[in-house]
C-alpha cells in the first residue's frame, strides 16, 4: 500500500473508534482471513495505493514459503500486542495519556515533516476515535497541551515540541 488509511470500526449511528493506522508498506484487512466475518472498515486518510492478493494464492504462498510465513507470524504477534497494549491503555490510562500516547505512536508510524510536524493531518474527531474519548475531550486536552508547550499546532498539523514531558503523561519511557 501507499498512502495512509484508519482501520475502524463503526457502531450506532455516530459512533466509531479507530483501531489503527496504516501507511506505506503496511499491511491491513489481515485479521478478515479467517473464515468468518470480521466486521471493520479501512478508509483513505489521504490519496493512495492499496494491492489485493487472491485468497487461494495467498494460501498456496503461505504453504510453500516459509520465509514469508515466517514474517507474516512476527508481523501477527506484533500487532496482537499492539492491540494489548491499546486496550490496557484505554481501560487504565487518562484521556491525556492516552492522547499523548497517540502523538508519539503516530510520530514513530509516520515520522516528521521537514518542519517537525507529524507526517499525518488528523481532525480531531479521528484523534477522538483514535483515543477512545469524545471530540470535546481531545479538544480540551489538545488546547492544554498546547498551553502548557508541550505541542504545537498549525491547522491539523501536530508537532511535538517536549517530547520528556508528553511521555509522562503516558508513565512510560521513551523506547
Amino acid at each position: 500500500m501507499n498512502g495512509n488509511v484508519k482501520v475502524h470500526k463503526k457502531w450506532g449511528s455516530d459512533k466509531e473508534i479507530i483501531l489503527r493506522f496504516a501507511n506505506n508498506g503496511a499491511i491491513f484487512g489481515h485479521r478478515g482471513m479467517a473464515d468468518s466475518v470480521y466486521p471493520i472498515s479501512a478508509t483513505a486518510i489521504e490519496e493512495g495505493i492499496v494491492c489485493y492478493f487472491d485468497m487461494d494464492f495467498f494460501e498456496s504462498t503461505l504453504k510453500v514459503n516459509h520465509d514469508f510465513t515466517y514474517k507474516l507470524m512476527m508481523f501477527f504477534a506484533k500487532d496482537l500486542q499492539e492491540s494489548e497494549n491499546k486496550m490496557r491503555n484505554l481501560a487504565h490510562m487518562s484521556v491525556k495519556g492516552r492522547v499523548a500516547q497517540a502523538l508519539y505512536s503516530l510520530e514513530m508510524q509516520f515520522g516528521l515533516t521537514s518542519e517537525g510536524f507529524v507526517n499525518v493531518k488528523l481532525s480531531r474527531q479521528d484523534l477522538a476515535s483514535f483515543t477512545g474519548a469524545t471530540y470535546e475531550t481531545v479538544f480540551r486536552v489538545i488546547n492544554e497541551l498546547t498551553n502548557e508547550k508541550i505541542i504545537s499546532l498549525r491547522d491539523k498539523n501536530i508537532k511535538i515540541e517536549d517530547k520528556q514531558r508528553l511521555m509522562k503523561l503516558t508513565n512510560d519511557e521513551i523506547t
